[in-house]
């Protein structure tokens, strides 16, 4: 007997339909939901039924609540699958679905709600043990002159340089570097109305920002039968403008070699559980930590659903996240994971339609040439586009993510320069030439990189 009867995946491009494919192979019935701009996506294609919730903008039709709503009820689904993004960490999607007798695959609209708000995910973290990076415990209005100057009185207790970000962000909106005061009223302002923009939440606050910075989380597994286990570290470290566009597994941080190194790993992995542990969470999660150059771990957020770069964990474990995700979902016990441990090394790339040597502006267009090289066992091809398709200013400009596994880290960059290598999209602009730029640095094959690279590599590395 299948887990569910039908899941309807409430997402679209690559992870609806990575979400689809292992559905399928369990024998659950699927339905995709779509926009008037994805109508002719291959997620649409992939499920068993397609359902329109409205038209192009993701307020109008993803983000709409009552029409995902209205699709689950027309298809009688018995559980949703969020993906990431979107409706992923909503609590009131949540709560919605539970009165409706309906499976949500994820945590409780109430832990959905504390890791959503960064003050109270930053106090949960406290209280677990788990150190935070420096900063405010509690919100900073911006609203007025009075306002503005308690935040110089707090900023004095930091010091420069800082981060100011929304409460309510996330995928790096409404973050902002403040190197000396003439900059920070302008910054708290221009975080406070992209929160308000952006989650309807114009409150900020402020951290220490660390020098040299990664970007190192690990990934949670939690039952409803008190189970707790903590499937390895993702570095996630080559960024621009605080989004992610390559993340591997494990970290080659230098602070994570020889003996000290694994205790170090054990330790964060230990402070990882201990967050999640605390708030009694269900599913797959996700603990962000940022580490400055001695190796200095802080927590930062817990991503409360499953993340872009979920299958490198997967190709260095053998595990199927979604498929855990489901089984938790029906209340299933998680088989003993604890003696799981990453085999070899995954490099994941996103291939975006934007222009590194501009400022990695999204580029929108017709994707009228696409070829991929052949997938297998050590290389997956995740795409939310086909040949024909369109890349719309509509959504985020991914076009696909490719992850490459190797024996150790060096094979898995040849492997992963190869598939990039044989990737043909046209007329479209890609950064398919400046990821391969990346993977041939000396920087990177060191292992020598930290959020800051990205960006002014791109301007050396040129067109």
């Amino acid at each position: 007997m299948a887990l569910f009867q039908k899941v309807l995946v409430a997402n679209r491009g690559e992870i609806a339909r990575r979400v689809i494919r292992t559905c399928k192979r369990l024998g659950i019935a699927t339905v995709a939901v779509y926009s008037e701009a994805d109508a002719e996506s291959p997620h649409v294609s992939d499920a068993d039924e397609a359902i329109l919730l409205g038209p192009s903008p993701a307020k109008e039709s993803y983000l709409n609540i009552d029409a995902v709503l209205r699709a689950i009820e027309q298809t009688g689904a018995d559980a949703v699958h969020p993906g990431y993004g979107f409706l992923s960490e909503k609590g009131d999607f949540a709560r919605a679905l539970i009165a409706r007798n309906v499976t949500f695959v994820g945590p409780t609209p109430d832990v959905l709600d504390a890791f959503g708000d960064k003050m109270k995910a930053r106090a949960v973290a406290k209280n677990a043990g788990t150190s935070a990076v420096p900063g405010t415990d509690f919100p900073v209005s911006v609203e007025s002159p009075e306002d503005l100057a308690r935040a110089r009185e707090v900023v004095a207790t930091i010091g420069y340089p800082l981060m100011v970000k929304a409460v309510g962000g996330g995928g790096g909106i409404g973050m902002q570097i403040v190197r000396e005061e003439a900059q920070l009223e302008k910054a708290l302002k221009s975080c406070s109305d992209r929160g308000r923009a952006a989650f309807a939440d114009a409150r900020v606050f402020l951290e220490r920002y660390v020098s040299e910075p990664r970007h190192i989380e690990v990934q949670v597994f939690c039952d409803t039968h008190g189970q707790a286990f903590a499937l390895g570290e993702r570095e996630c470290s080559l960024q621009r403008r605080h989004q992610k566009i390559l993340e591997e597994s494990p970290s080659p941080a230098a602070f994570f070699q020889g003996e000290a190194g694994e205790r170090r790993r054990k330790e964060l992995h230990e402070a990882a559980l201990r967050v999640v542990r605390s708030v009694g969470y269900v599913g797959a999660g996700t603990c962000e930590f940022i580490a400055d150059a001695e190796g200095n771990l802080f927590f930062l957020e817990v991503n409360t659903r499953l993340q872009v770069e979920h299958p490198v964990t997967e190709m260095v474990t053998g595990l199927d996240l979604v498929e855990l995700q489901l089984r938790v979902a029906k209340g299933e016990r998680l088989p003993d994971l604890s003696s799981t441990k990453p085999k070899g090394h995954s490099i994941e790339v996103r291939v975006y339609a934007e222009d590194p040597a501009k400022g990695f502006i999204p580029k929108p267009g017709d994707v009228t040439e696409l070829v991929w090289p052949e997938a297998g066992q050590d290389l997956r091809i995740e795409s939310g586009v086909r040949a024909g398709n369109k890349v719309t200013p509509f959504y985020d400009p991914m076009i696909a993510k490719i992850i490459a596994w190797g024996e150790d880290r060096k094979a898995a960059i040849a492997r992963l320069d190869g598939a990039l290598a044989q990737t043909k999209l046209a007329p479209i602009t890609t950064n398919v030439s400046f990821l391969r730029k990346v993977l041939a640095s000396e920087e990177f094959n060191a292992g020598r990189y930290d959020t800051t690279f990205a960006e002014p590599f791109a301007k050396r590395a040129g067109p």
